[in-house]
Parts: C-alpha cells; sequence; structure tokens
C-alpha cells in the first residue's frame, strides 16, 4: 500500500474513537500487551512522561517536550489526535514520522491487526513505542488518548506522571461525575512513581490523595507548590496553569540536566521546537483571527474568559461541535451580543448545524448555518470590520478544516 492507501485503511478499516464515537472505544489493554509483547517491549526501552487530564494535556505534553529538546535531549512526543496530518502524533524533536515508517510498520503488522480487531489507537499507540526505541530517544513525552486507567498508553513506566485539569468529558465513556472521571484519569499514576496534579480542584483532589498513597507515589499539587512564573510563547492566560504543572514535573523528574535557561528556551520556543497547532492561534490580523482547540466545558470556560478580555468592537464566532456535546451544560457560556457562524465538522460526528442553531437560540445566541466550516469562516472575514475579532473553534476537528 502507498502511504496514502495505508491511512486510509487505518482510518476506515477500524474504529477510531474521535470519528466514532464511543462504539470505537476498546476499554482493555490486552491488545496493546500483546502487541508490545510482539514488538519484544520496546515502551520498557525508553524513559517516558505520561500526561493524562481533560484539558491541557495536550499543551503541557508539548511544553515538556520543548524544555527537554532545549537542553539537547533526542525527545520523542506522542499526542493525539492530529489537526492536519497522521505524522503529527509521532514526532522526535518536532519532526513528523517518515511516511515510509508508517507504510512499513502497518504492512508488517496488519496481519495480526486484522487478527485481533485492533483499535486504530492502539496501532498508533503500538507504532509511536516501536518508533521511538528504534530512534533512541532520551524521552518520551507520551500523552493520553482518552482517560487513563484503560488507555493504550497506560503500560508504561514512566519517570513523573503528570494529571492536568479534569473537567466533564466523554462522559458516555468516563463516567457522569468529575469524581468518576477523576479515579479514570488516577489510573495512570504507577506504584513508586511521582505524580503532579497541575491544579487544586477540591472536589476531587482528595482523590488523588488516596490512589497515591495506595501506591506509594509522592504527589505535587503544582498550583501549590510552584510560586515562580515563567513566561510562555503559547497564548492564552490559561497556559499559566499548564506552566505551573510543567515546572513541577521538571522538579521531579531524575537523571536529566535542565538549566534554567532550558526551561525559560523551551517555554518559550514551544511552536517552533514542536509544530503545535492550533492553542489560541492567531491567524490573522485586521481583523484579527483566532482559532483554539478547546472543546468542553471548562476549556472553553478558559477560553472564552480570555476571548472576552480582548480588546474588539465586536466578536464573530465560527463554531463547529461533534455529536454528544452537552450544549446545555455550555452554551450559556458564549456572549450573546456576539455574531455567530454554525457549521458542521466534516466527519461523521459531527453535530448537525439545525439542531444547533435551535439550541443556541434558546439562549439568546443568534446567527446563521452554513454547509462548511469553510464557508462559516469566509462569511465571518466578510462581515468582520478591522477592529474586530473573528475565533473559530468548538472541536479539533472545526479547526483542523482551517489552520
Amino acid at each position: 500500500m502507498t502511504y496514502t492507501e495505508t491511512l486510509d485503511w487505518m482510518f476506515s478499516q477500524l474504529p477510531m474513537y474521535q470519528k466514532k464515537g464511543k462504539t470505537a472505544y476498546n476499554g482493555k489493554l490486552d491488545n496493546i500487551k500483546a502487541f508490545c509483547a510482539r514488538l519484544d517491549h520496546p515502551e520498557k526501552k525508553f524513559k517516558s512522561i505520561h500526561v493524562a487530564g481533560t484539558n491541557g494535556k495536550g499543551s503541557s505534553s508539548h511544553l515538556l517536550a520543548s524544555v527537554f529538546q532545549a537542553a539537547g535531549y533526542c525527545t520523542g512526543l506522542y499526542t493525539s489526535p492530529h489537526l492536519k496530518d497522521f505524522r503529527e502524533r509521532i514526532r522526535i524533536d518536532g519532526k513528523k514520522i517518515e511516511k515510509d515508517f508508517v507504510v512499513d510498520f502497518v504492512a508488517h503488522h496488519k496481519a495480526f491487526f486484522e487478527q485481533y480487531r485492533f483499535s486504530f489507537f492502539e496501532m498508533c499507540v503500538g507504532m509511536a513505542f516501536a518508533y521511538f526505541e528504534e530512534k533512541q530517544v532520551d524521552i518520551a513525552i507520551i500523552e493520553v488518548g482518552l482517560g487513563g486507567r484503560l488507555d493504550s498508553t497506560n503500560i508504561i513506566r514512566p519517570e513523573v506522571s503528570l494529571i492536568t485539569n479534569i473537567g466533564m468529558d466523554h462522559k458516555e465513556v468516563l463516567g457522569d461525575t468529575l469524581e468518576k472521571i477523576a479515579v479514570e484519569k488516577a489510573g495512570i499514576i504507577k506504584e513508586g512513581v511521582p505524580v503532579v496534579i497541575s491544579e487544586t480542584q477540591p472536589s476531587i483532589a482528595p482523590i488523588f490523595k488516596r490512589i497515591a498513597q495506595e501506591r506509594n507515589a509522592k504527589i505535587t499539587f503544582a498550583d501549590q507548590e510552584i510560586s515562580k512564573a515563567y513566561p510562555t510563547s503559547l497564548l492564552g492566560e490559561y497556559q499559566l496553569k499548564n506552566v505551573k504543572g510543567v515546572l513541577a514535573v521538571l522538579g521531579q523528574v531524575q537523571g536529566f540536566e535542565l538549566s534554567e535557561a532550558n526551561i525559560r528556551e523551551g517555554l518559550l520556543k514551544v511552536v517552533e521546537h514542536t509544530g503545535l497547532l492550533g492553542r489560541w492561534q492567531v491567524l490573522g490580523n485586521r481583523p484579527k483571527v483566532i482559532c483554539d482547540t478547546a472543546h468542553n466545558g471548562e476549556g472553553l470556560t478558559l477560553v472564552l474568559s480570555q476571548l472576552v478580555r480582548e480588546k474588539a468592537d465586536r466578536l464573530h464566532l465560527v463554531l463547529g461541535f461533534v455529536k454528544g456535546k452537552d450544549l446545555k451544560a455550555f452554551l450559556p457560556l458564549f456572549p450573546k451580543e456576539a455574531a455567530y457562524y454554525w457549521a458542521k465538522p466534516d466527519i461523521p460526528r459531527g453535530m448537525g448545524v439545525d439542531l444547533l442553531q435551535r439550541q443556541a437560540s434558546r439562549f439568546g445566541l443568534r446567527g446563521k448555518v452554513y454547509p462548511s466550516v469553510k464557508e462559516a469562516l469566509e462569511n465571518a472575514l466578510m462581515n468582520a470590520k478591522e477592529a474586530d475579532i473573528v475565533f473559530i473553534g468548538g472541536s479539533t476537528f472545526t479547526v483542523a478544516e482551517i489552520v
């Protein structure tokens, strides 16, 4: 198969949570354990940091990778989902995995994948681990895909575990309360491995403390321990919480020489080092055009609070969501005086715009529907004046269509 054919096979033949939802969620580690045994356990042959959470885990993973790169270490980075190119998921020192590696890896293991009905995510995780071993990375930053306890990445034994903000997302899989979701995220806490919690959330902090104690894991609440402020190139004030978590992790990791200069450089050159896209990304000026991949109540609250602080005569919001989102929970967060442009992300899980418009109107949000994200953005740009702001968001897949 060619590279394109390989990706088509991976996407269409096997379930992928981001596109299909709950039906794609395996909820078992049997496949990835068997696969890593077949690969002679690559996950045991490199050092790692494991990152879970509802909001901030992607940014935190890129921040960590950037610091290790600044210090000269060969740094693997595994994240999901991708925005434009599948290879964004697996990088070393900011460079995407080679197309040839993807093609050869899938071709070599295709019969095994088919026999055991591997999920898209299980294949990706195995591929990342094998790639990081082959390239002999000094350390890999591994972002959890969904949850933690039963996520395919959760077979590593990291140097440090990091859990960022916990919010009400993927309730149909992880649980319908913050406490249940926290238990799933806390599943990455390993026996004797230090764990950092980026943000103290009073209702769930005792859960993390209890599980850490049960597993003899030193626990650090970063917002209580880190007072020093470091600037970062990632825009948006909400990144300050992520930076504190990252600094606490760097304070716990052993065996790496990370100077103050390395840390400062790493935090200031995140996009340059890692290629991160879609986090408060400024796409244009006059009018200012911003996109962000925040897609749940907690994440959108942070982004919207930042948005309303921007100096603009009027806000134009291009929004598209995926099915299953609790619109009643977060539509009230949006400003009523803004102009809205509703669009459906171009994936099977995309939420229909007619439903979205009806629900939004109940909360006083007025706007028109468009057949695509691109057309919605084009209309927003036509209507916006130089002193206005155009924002694109609501889903990773909405942002992916315009970056």
